[in-house]
């Protein structure tokens, strides 16, 4: 049996991806491969075959230091150029902080990446590129898969919307980079829709544009509705009522939101970053600043037609993105890092 410990404070932070996508593989592993995996969380006293790092502790990266570690396996969430538009931080300690970043990094023996386009990034910071591996991220279609008509039905009520008004959700922290002030900004524009982003402010008021953000929130336009951080579970029934599902981010690796979207069958809008052409290139609609989106928007929401296209390579993106696909790539992944064991 491998032994494998998780090293993670994802979780204490709500409302965050890097805390989704580590439940999911933690899920995934203990449901496949228990019987093969012997998985220990924040465990510093046991010899490991491989230690996962998930989040960047200094705790976590004196840790690596021990004997005992085994491989040294990291988990690439974020790299400093994804920071910007994120976090407030001052120089110099944004300096030392990006530094830090890349000697944990640089601290593992090997590096998971949830997109492709991130190894010449690593590169570029002196990271064998032979040393990472392109893993994406998944979701569980246990929690997240279409509803029936009914139950969504029973949703708009249970969420205090109209069923008759075309609904745009999105999700995610709300911070600049996240595009939530384009996000805004199409709400106002569109008073005849119905606006729900679901998300709160997961670091405070180290958020980049937390206090203009925070204005809009506290007093919102009549048709968008912030309803702070909430369950997967809410997130999964928001994304059934959704019409469109937009997340106009302008950085991400391999966003969770989306994927969680595409499980439920939700059409899917984005702003087409360079980084999504080659993991979900072709399963969503996209548009490159906000009037593009207010373009589509409008042509969207008056063509049932391209809305049903939309929703079915969304359920095709899920399933290119599926737990039982990806199950087998992390159990080959652990084993060949294990030594074959």
């Amino acid at each position: 049996m491998i032994k494998i410990t998780m090293y993670s404070s994802a979780d204490k932070v709500a409302g965050q991806g890097v805390g989704s996508a580590y439940t999911e593989l933690l899920s995934l592993l203990k449901d496949r491969f228990d019987d093969q995996f012997d998985i220990q969380i924040n465990e510093f006293n046991r010899q490991n075959d491989i230690s996962h790092y998930h989040t960047i502790d200094p705790r976590f990266f004196i840790s690596t230091f021990s004997k005992r570690r085994g491989k040294k396996i990291g988990y690439v969430h974020f790299l400093p150029e994804t920071m910007e538009g994120s976090l407030k931080i001052p120089q110099p300690f944004r300096g030392i902080f990006y530094h830090y970043l890349i000697s944990f990094y640089k601290r593992m023996d090997h590096l998971v990446v949830v997109n492709p386009s991130f190894i010449p990034k690593l590169a570029a910071y002196g990271i064998d590129s032979n040393k990472v591996t392109y893993i994406p991220n998944f979701v569980d279609d246990q929690r997240f898969y279409p509803v029936t008509e009914e139950r969504r039905r029973q949703l708009y009520r249970q969420w205090g919307l109209d069923d008759e008004r075309f609904t745009v959700v999105g999700s995610g922290q709300i911070q600049e980079r996240k595009g939530v002030f384009d996000f805004i900004q199409l709400a106002r524009q569109n008073p005849a829709f119905q606006f729900i982003w679901a998300g709160g402010f997961s670091f405070g008021r180290i958020t980049d544009g937390y206090q203009e953000l925070k204005k809009v929130v506290a007093n919102p336009p009549a048709n968008l509705k912030f309803p702070g951080i909430v369950t997967r579970d809410q997130i999964a029934e928001l994304n059934n009522i959704a019409d469109l599902f937009l997340l106009p981010s302008y950085n991400e690796l391999f966003p969770m939101s989306v994927l969680e979207a595409f499980s439920c069958g939700t059409p899917v809008m984005l702003r087409d970053l360079d980084l999504y052409h080659s993991i979900i290139d072709g399963y969503y609609l996209p548009a490159k600043d906000v009037n593009e989106m207010q373009a589509q928007l409008e042509r969207i929401a008056k063509d049932p037609v391209a809305l049903d296209e939309l929703r079915q390579k969304s359920l095709t993106a899920a399933q290119r993105y599926s737990k039982d696909h990806l199950a087998a790539e992390w159990h080959h992944f652990y084993r060949t890092q294990a030594g074959g064991k």
